[in-house]
């Protein structure tokens, strides 16, 4: 046993998911990630549950995109369907072969694949927004990933230990402090209703009445480190710029600049991958914004291409697109929900009612 696994399989298994005895957990995952899917099914087992694993081989979704008729690609694999509908844990644990191979598959058949998930996706969001389905996100370090952090292996395998605080003695009570200074955040942030991004090319506002700020520590993403809402769907007014590429199927997307009207995306612009942004905005409430946060892990200090790593950077703002996080008291539905990150460390504020509440970077409160 791999201790860094081990200790990794242990936080994943009782603080993130809180496996008890008698609990169906459906395990995601390709096979580059078998030293830690096997720790987490010896982790999980010992808890007591009844554990189904699955696991992707190289180019499984890019041989499906290609070679797949309409019925194929519309097929729902009756596993996942059971264990978004009835399991009571998820866990996903990211391990890419090759972060670029879908890029030459044609836009109709991943528009079609897509949206043939998207009923699946519509209940495991609604369930895992009452932990009626316990699910959890995390990465195992792979080559195609440090490949596109611009990392070593053993670099990139550090940074993601790190940033989920597995080199902490006791790396729940970590996360259970980080739980603790964010709930402060989300307490203060659930009085106000009306709050303002402002930096360089942005500044724009909307309202959170009668939403809830979420505090993300921890137990649904590994590492997290954000808290977020979703803003009211037509409040939503003014322009932002996303400093970094926003990342969308392998795809990047630079120097993204939205114009917004009473919620609705008017017009958009990007000094690279225009051709995306307009292929996405064509579906299906992409053009509404489903989820509004700041980002509070420091020890994630570098854009990594990884979502899951990059909208916690401690000293940024995230704006998704799309799919709204229901628990937040969000109503707009889309096969889409595509996180583009703003860093906020430099000459910038947020405003709640008013009042600056974050400048460059960390909290005033």
């Amino acid at each position: 046993m791999n201790p860094i696994h081990s200790k990794y399989a242990e936080l994943l298994t009782h603080y993130c998911l809180e496996i008890k005895a008698g609990d169906r957990l459906y395990i995601r995952a390709s096979t580059l990630a078998e030293p830690l899917v096997r720790e987490v099914y010896r982790s999980a087992l010992r808890a007591g549950a009844l554990v189904e694993v699955d696991l992707e081989f190289q180019g499984q979704r890019r041989i499906l995109l290609e070679e797949g008729n309409d019925m194929q690609l519309q097929y729902v694999p009756p596993l996942m369907r059971q264990a978004f509908e009835t399991f009571d844990a998820y866990l996903h644990i990211r391990a890419p072969f090759n972060l670029r191979e879908d890029q030459q598959v044609p836009a109709r058949q991943a528009t079609t694949r897509s949206q043939a998930l998207h009923a699946i996706q519509n209940t495991y969001f609604q369930r895992a927004a009452t932990r009626a389905l316990r699910r959890n996100l995390c990465e195992y370090p792979t080559q195609a990933g440090a490949q596109e952090a611009g990392m070593s292996l053993e670099a990139y395998e550090y940074f993601i230990y790190n940033a989920c605080k597995l080199f902490d003695d006791n790396p729940t009570q970590s996360w259970l402090g980080v739980r603790h200074n964010q709930q402060r955040i989300v307490d203060f942030l659930n009085k106000k209703s009306h709050i303002r991004y402002w930096s360089d090319g942005t500044d724009i506002t909307f309202s959170t009445q009668g939403r809830t700020w979420i505090n993300s520590d921890g137990q649904t993403n590994m590492p997290s480190g954000e808290v977020y809402t979703a803003p009211v769907e037509d409040s939503v007014n003014g322009v932002v710029h996303f400093s970094f590429p926003a990342i969308y199927m392998g795809y990047e997307v630079e120097g993204v600049t939205l114009w917004v009207q009473n919620g609705y995306i008017e017009r958009w612009e990007a000094r690279r991958g225009q051709e995306i942004l307009d292929q996405v905005f064509s579906m299906d409430g992409a053009r509404r914004f489903g989820e509004a946060a700041i980002g509070t892990n420091y020890n994630i200090t570098c854009f990594t291409k990884n979502i899951l790593f990059d909208e916690k950077i401690g000293g940024t703002i995230h704006l998704a697109v799309g799919q709204s996080y229901p628990q937040a008291g969000g109503k707009n539905q889309s096969a889409v929900h595509w996180d583009m990150i703003a860093d906020m460390r430099e000459n910038s504020a947020i405003f709640a009612d008013g009042e600056k509440i974050y400048e460059n970077g960390q909290f005033l409160i």
